[in-house]
């Protein structure tokens, strides 16, 4: 917090310079930025109900009884087992514009992204960025809510049934009503891992092309150790934080209003 109201360098870390709110002003006054915002925010947005949408259906399908249930659900975790880089690496290597089993995919379907590729086209770079994430978080958010579906009353279920609720209305009524804390949690955790997440994303973008994933990580990272600016990288380090910390009341604040209500 101190150093973003200063102008110091990478050069001389040591030697600061207070400069008040300048730092934060600059970084408003910048229309880049003001992309980079929209771009985390999009970026976030579909992370949480791209991952929490497909963890829950993936949690209702293995909650079901069917033949090899319990190696299906020890595969589903292999997405979050593995670690980042290395999933950053291997999409990389699927977008490869020449040889890319997606990229190929891609054209085959009449997607055409260009000689260069995916992740060097403005308009599907963030896109590959996303799918890559989503694939990456829905095995952790479908563990997690797999896990609450076990704490679901079956006698409830049943009970709706006799009274002739058919499956969307007992899922409605029952289920959802034990799944929805949870959900609220996951939500906020997958928030705020999407806001600070940078391996990934730099790995396979670094926040390009033309900066069409540049989030506030990745604009804080080349803040700091490419142009040399450590207190614009702290200002810009401290619009996240206060983000986060708005993400995380908003949410408390709705889980209070929610156990009044319920």
């Amino acid at each position: 917090m101190w150093l973003s109201f200063t102008k110091t360098t990478l050069l001389n870390p040591n030697f600061n310079v207070w400069v008040g709110a300048a730092n934060f002003q600059a970084v408003m006054a910048n229309p880049a930025f003001r992309q980079t915002l929209l771009t985390t925010l999009v970026y976030v947005t579909a992370c949480v109900v791209g991952s929490v949408g497909l963890g829950l259906l993936v949690a209702l399908l293995l909650n079901g009884r069917f033949p090899g249930r319990a190696v299906a659900r020890s595969l589903v975790t292999v997405p979050w087992a593995a670690p980042g880089i290395a999933v950053a690496l291997i999409a990389t290597w699927m977008f490869n514009p020449q040889f890319g089993i997606l990229t190929r995919t891609l054209r085959a379907v009449g997607i055409d992204p260009g000689p260069n590729g995916v992740l060097d086209n403005p308009r599907l770079a963030l896109a590959a960025v996303l799918a890559t994430t989503i694939w990456q978080l829905v095995p952790f958010v479908s563990v997690v809510l797999l896990s609450a579906l076990q704490g679901v009353p079956q006698e409830l279920v049943e009970a709706a049934q006799v009274d002739g609720a058919g499956r969307w209305m007992t899922f409605r009524v029952v289920t959802w009503q034990v799944l929805k804390p949870t959900i609220g949690l996951v939500a906020v955790l997958m928030t705020i891992w999407s806001l600070r997440r940078f391996e990934l994303i730099w790995l396979m973008t670094r926040g390009g092309p033309l900066g069409s994933t540049r989030t506030l990580v990745i604009d804080l990272y080349a803040q700091a150790f490419e142009s040399k600016q450590l207190g614009t990288a702290a200002a810009v380090g401290m619009v996240g934080i206060v983000i986060s910390l708005i993400v995380i009341i908003g949410a408390r604040l709705v889980a209070r209003a929610a156990a009044k209500e319920a």
